[in-house]
């Protein structure tokens, strides 16, 4: 079985590779899952599922030491996925990531999987050593029935924690009826749900009563959340923009729990139930939805730092006319 982990992870890469060039990621993803800011260079996003294909297709036909140095580059690759994904999922129960070309939640099934392909990485370093330099894996297979049995169950277990279904998309229970993206050509006008939250002061509003004086644009952000710096960092400058429109940040923890909690005009808003994120359909941090003052949502919700900051400025232009100055 000496071939099995070199040539499963090599298939994953590929399959990722692939999906990514199909689907490719942005620099918000990036962002959105934390991964360090050195890597924030858009030459690193394009060549990113080149680089997986590559790496797939030397760890299946190599070994040796090319075998060996592939083999090290894919057990780090997917260490460092496994530890993204689970600092992800511990800033918010919400967070998502687009592992294989399209977006999902981050579960306990995601962590096993990034968990089962960093064991395949670590496999493969131990065995690529002892296969044909040229061919690899794929010279090496033999006719062996029960390494071909285990071959079969390795594959199988891959391709269903790679594959699992998730029961929700983006948070949002399957069946449930989502806010239209900003993509849309018209925006679906949906009602501000009478979701009871916290406020810094220990009070307890709903969202549409929050939203009944003026509108509303709540910022969902977390403290230990890598890619929130940015939005948490320019409420201030958008308060000063919009004087027109209460900017509030709603979390996840309770006042007492986080240092942003803000006790000030715009109190921060706590949802400790989770349940606006569900409601809404946003499943992550740094997202934004603006409530209007008819108890119906106006815009959103929007995911990602940069995306927030256009959502401001357009806010800005439907009440003066032009784009804000920058």
């Amino acid at each position: 079985m000496l071939v099995a982990p070199a040539l499963l992870l090599g298939a994953v890469l590929i399959a990722s590779g692939a999906l990514k060039w199909r689907a490719p990621a942005s620099l918000e993803e990036f962002e959105h899952l934390g991964v360090p800011k050195m890597f924030h260079r858009q030459w690193i996003v394009r060549l990113h599922p080149w680089g997986e294909l590559a790496l797939g297709l030397i760890l299946m036909t190599t070994g040796g030491w090319v075998g060996l140095l592939a083999a090290t580059i894919g057990a780090a690759l997917m260490g460092t996925y496994l530890v993204l994904v689970i600092r992800a999922r511990a800033s918010t129960a919400d967070a998502s990531c687009a592992c294989f070309g399209s977006t999902k939640r981050i579960t306990a099934v995601t962590i096993a999987r990034n968990v089962w392909l960093t064991l395949l990485g670590a496999a493969a370093v131990g065995t690529s050593w002892h296969l044909p330099l040229i061919g690899g894996p794929l010279a090496a297979m033999q006719a062996d029935t029960w390494a071909a049995v285990l071959l079969g169950v390795a594959a199988a277990l891959t391709v269903a924690l790679v594959m699992w279904p998730d029961t929700k998309k983006d948070g949002v229970p399957a069946g449930a009826v989502q806010p239209a993206s900003d993509d849309e050509l018209d925006y679906v006008r949906s009602i501000t749900p009478a979701i009871p939250v916290t406020l810094a002061d220990g009070s307890t509003q709903t969202l549409r009563e929050l939203s009944q004086q003026r509108p509303l644009l709540m910022l969902a952000v977390s403290a230990t959340c890598g890619a929130c710096t940015s939005t948490i960092e320019s409420r201030h400058a958008w308060r000063e923009l919009l004087p027109e429109v209460d900017i509030r940040l709603i979390v996840t923890v309770a006042p007492e729990d986080t240092p942003i909690t803000e006790t000030g005009p715009m109190m921060s808003v706590h949802d400790t139930q989770q349940l606006v994120g569900v409601s809404l359909g946003y499943a992550s941090t740094p997202s934004a939805v603006l409530f209007g003052v008819d108890g119906m949502l106006a815009g959103g919700p929007v995911r990602g730092g940069a995306t927030i900051q256009e959502f401001v400025d357009d806010i800005y232009e439907s009440l003066h006319g032009e784009r804000p100055a920058r």
